[in-house]
């Protein structure tokens, strides 16, 4: 071979290698990797409240499977991250599959430079939005940065 097609091939394995290595990632390694792992609330100083904040962990469990836990201090839930990916601008993206809710959500993360993350969106299967641009679509407030509590 010679010419453009040569030249070419190169780039080509190279990125179906970056590609192949990419998509062998687990959940957990991208969860882990982005800093998302352990539980975090809009303050952690204050017990599990639904009216002042649930607090929200994601774990490693067996299997290397990412569980999110919901405490509202009144009813928790647990349930699987079934897909976790990193988008180009630093987006942490989440699919969940809520059992008692029958849904599975998409919602995506933004990690702020103090190190609270923030909801950039929150959306079923139908693609309805609670959470877009970074606000709540029912009232149009910017979403609140949750703190990782130690």
């Amino acid at each position: 071979m010679s010419g453009p097609v040569s030249r070419l091939t190169p780039a080509m394995l190279l990125f179906l290698a970056l590609t192949l290595n990419a998509s062998a990632e687990t959940v957990a390694d991208t969860a882990r990797a982005w800093g998302l792992i352990g539980p975090w609330s809009l303050d952690c100083s204050v017990p599990p409240d639904r009216g002042k904040g649930a607090v929200l962990a994601y774990e490693i469990a067996s299997g290397d499977r990412v569980i999110h836990r919901r405490n509202f201090g009144d009813a928790t839930d647990e349930s699987d991250v079934v897909a976790a990916a990193v988008s180009d601008d630093g987006m942490l993206n989440l699919r969940v599959f809520f059992p008692k809710l029958k849904q599975t959500r998409e919602y995506g993360f933004a990690m702020q430079p103090d190190g609270t993350m923030r909801a950039m969106y929150n959306r079923n299967q139908n693609n309805q939005y609670t959470i877009r641009d970074g606000k709540f679509t029912a009232n149009g407030k910017p979403t609140p940065p949750q703190h990782k509590c130690r």
